[in-house]
């Protein structure tokens, strides 16, 4: 079975795996599709569904959940490292893997 991910609103430019996938993904919901991955991607990530420019809002479930801090081509994983909060200015100094913060000292260094 092909890995799968899922898009709710057809304005969606990402797409949520539901599958651990590193190939091609089949888009369940608003438009299917196939994606060729550029990324291993996990599950509950994101891929983008389509090129994405740098400063451009990236649309999930319908809703704006930030923009990308550089040009996300088709088929990449949309993170940390390429999409930026517009509520949390931290949001681009979180650890790519664990999210956790890395501009502050840790209380158990």
């Amino acid at each position: 079975m092909m890995p799968r991910c899922f898009q709710v609103q057809p304005q969606d430019n990402v797409a949520t795996l539901l599958d651990d996938a590193s190939s091609t993904v089949r888009v369940l919901g608003a438009q299917p599709q196939e994606v060729q991955l550029l990324d291993k991607i996990a599950p509950g990530h994101k891929v983008a569904l389509r090129n994405i420019a740098a400063g451009e809002a990236v649309i999930k479930f319908g809703a704006r959940i930030g923009h990308a801090s550089q040009a996300i081509q088709r088929g990449a994983w949309v993170h940390l490292h390429n999409l930026a909060s517009d509520l949390d200015e931290r949001s681009g100094t979180l650890d790519l893997h664990s999210g956790a913060p890395t501009d502050t000292a840790s209380a158990y260094a």
